[in-house]
């Protein structure tokens, strides 16, 4: 499968009489057979990045390359050869109404030039990869949103892609159904190899499905690492701003905070995160502590535990316990409230 790359991409938009810098200069690689995610709010510049990897958006200025091809060199015809090659799943399924599934997804294969007498077993190899045998001669009208995007995906892999770029390809979706296309993504790409980026505005999708992340905000990247080192320790405000659901807590109301009445949440990082910490803490302070909340999230499959304590004592013994926390590897102080 292939790698991609953007060299000093950037995108610029002339409208009337002003300049606007959708996405400034960047350089990425992603890398074969990865699923990386990227997440930024609306017009952070993720779906300029992404329709500039197969060209639909040609750069200002910089190189595209996908696999060994330099797609921003490539003549109109071998870019063209090129694109079947990097499959694209829209928010809105994009579906021809009038067509059933099997002519859905065939009217891609007729466009590449497919042999005609092996399309249907191609229609019947996808609809299977994606669950959806007994749908193929359905109408679009007739399926729900999940089976319309599974239609979706089943087309945009006609072509044996070698590259699957996702654009919101969930958020016109409810939970569970996003779980469900979620949970398909990463079995195709585990099962074919793909190489699969997708940008989506929601944290929860990253954490079900990335292996790494980039973070836009105001036409660039701000923040790229793999995802377990994005929640547990994200350095830029926005990512900040983002992973913070998975922190709050709701401090119970009737709970004054003050000098030796204080609230910390902390978080414990992988191999640290299913220990039983609470004994030592009880064991080495002279301290009433207790547990108000905790949760242990799994982050392609490594362990992120969080838990809210109230610490009432004395002053100096309570600094000596936050002290206790800054000096314990593996364990850090995610939010203190009084």
């Amino acid at each position: 499968m292939s790698s991609i790359e953007l060299k000093g991409v950037k995108k610029t938009y002339q409208l009337k009489d002003k300049s606007v810098e959708a996405l400034k200069m960047t350089d990425l690689h992603i890398k074969s057979g990865e699923i990386f995610g990227l997440i930024g709010f609306s017009g952070a510049g993720k779906s300029t990045l992404i329709r500039l990897i197969n060209l639909l958006e040609t750069p200002t200025s910089g190189e595209v390359i996908v696999g060994e091809d330099n797609l921003t060199k490539l003549s109109k015809e071998k870019l063209r050869v090129k694109r079947q090659k990097i499959g694209m799943v829209f928010q809105h399924f994009n579906l021809i109404s009038s067509k059933t599934v099997s002519e859905n997804i065939k009217f891609v294969l007729k466009a590449a030039k497919y042999p005609k007498d092996k399309r249907d077993a191609k229609v019947n190899e996808l609809l299977k990869l994606v669950g959806l045998s007994d749908k193929k001669d359905v109408l679009p009208s007739n399926l729900s949103g999940g089976q319309k995007q599974r239609v979706g995906i089943a087309r945009a892999l006609a072509n044996d892609p070698e590259v699957l770029l996702c654009d919101e390809a969930t958020s016109a979706l409810d939970p569970e159904i996003t779980k469900e296309i979620l949970n398909l993504l990463k079995d195709i790409n585990k099962k074919l190899g793909l190489t699969i980026v997708l940008i989506t505005h929601e944290m929860e999708v990253i954490k079900e499905v990335a292996h790494r992340v980039g973070v836009m905000s105001n036409g660039e990247i701000i923040e790229i690492d793999n995802v377990y080192n994005i929640f547990s320790n994200p350095t830029h405000s926005v990512t900040k701003g983002f992973v913070q659901e998975i922190y709050d807590f709701e401090v119970p109301p009737h709970i004054q905070t003050s000098n030796t009445n204080r609230i910390i949440t902390l978080k414990f990082v992988k191999d640290t995160a299913e220990g039983n910490h609470l004994n030592q803490l009880y064991k080495l302070f002279d301290l009433d502590i207790s547990i108000l909340n905790g949760r242990i999230e799994y982050i392609n499959g490594d362990p992120l535990g969080l838990l809210m304590l109230q610490v009432v004592g004395d002053e100096a013994e309570i600094k000596r316990f936050f002290e206790h926390i800054d000096d314990t590897k593996g364990l850090e102080r995610a939010e203190i409230y009084g």
